[in-house]
């Protein structure tokens, strides 16, 4: 369930991201433009974009002309030069690693491929769109489907060529000596993926075998095995518009949508953690 709009999801993150906003400075010679948007409303309008998949031009519309579209886009690019979204990320796993705590025990990895009409950086021929444009993400979640490494390319890259970028994500964010298991598809199953993967000290691995099919009637979450959980959360990320049908044509915007997609998920775990066993500091109460 998407929950980027939920009012107690929007209040905590914008009580996180707050302290990561950089500093505006007002350097107008005459002082004497238009008063400054609230930053508030343009983190609103970002979730609104990320949930819709909607144009700029339609979320400016959406929040009633309280903010231009043209505002909307450079306030966005102006908080990624500022690293704030990636900050946000990076603390909100922190976070969440302390209080429920990451389940390294099994790493389940696989890639995705969804549209990108507009084209741009990135891109290239969907091998199961018609040669359509689209993009991939390849991504790695934990055994509770917390997402911790991703990489994305065109849609026309082959997974194998997006392993080792997730593996350098997973080590990046501090976690790849952690990992007990590793799960992959039957797409992986080649020695030189084994060779690979001990290189960076992955040598416990779950792989499917190459050619072989489960009995008819096999309910699909079996015939994922330890996988079933990214499965899990390649559908859950789909939920976003944005992130569907992407129409960004730069890099860094579909990895940012792909970063407050992941804070979401997990800002959303630690407040249904913090309702559960706290429910005193319930807001409906």
């Amino acid at each position: 369930m998407v929950r980027a709009l939920d009012p107690a999801v929007v209040s905590v993150l914008w009580q996180a991201i707050y302290y990561l906003l950089p500093e505006h400075v007002d350097d107008h010679p005459l002082g004497c433009h238009n008063k400054r948007v609230p930053d508030l409303v343009c983190f609103r309008g970002i979730l609104i974009r990320l949930v819709t998949g909607a144009s700029w031009e339609t979320v400016e519309a959406l929040m009633e002309y309280k903010v231009s579209d043209t505002t909307l886009r450079a306030r966005r690019d102006e908080w990624i030069a500022a690293g704030v979204f990636t900050k946000l990320e990076a603390e909100t796993r922190a976070g969440y690693d302390r209080i429920i705590g990451l389940d390294l025990e099994f790493v389940a990895l696989d890639g995705s491929i969804h549209k990108a009409p507009c084209g741009g950086e990135g891109t290239g021929k969907s091998p199961v769109d018609r040669a359509k444009l689209g993009w991939k993400w390849s991504v790695a979640v934990d055994a509770n489907g917390i997402p911790v490494g991703v990489a994305i390319d065109g849609a026309n890259r082959n997974d194998l060529k997006l392993l080792e970028p997730t593996l350098d994500s997973i080590r990046a964010n501090g976690l790849l000596d952690d990992i007990e298991l590793l799960a992959l598809d039957r797409g992986y199953d080649y020695p030189v993926v084994r060779a690979r993967l001990a290189n960076y000290g992955v040598t416990e691995l779950e792989v499917q075998k190459r050619g072989t099919k489960p009995p008819p009637g096999t309910p699909h979450r079996l015939t994922l095995g330890l996988r079933w959980i990214v499965e899990a959360l390649n559908s859950w990320w789909t939920n976003y518009g944005q992130i569907r049908r992407n129409t960004d044509r730069c890099d860094i915007h579909r990895r940012t949508a792909l970063s407050l997609a992941t804070t979401v998920l997990m800002t959303s775990r630690l407040i249904d953690y913090r309702d559960r066993w706290s429910p005193d500091l319930s807001p409906t109460r």
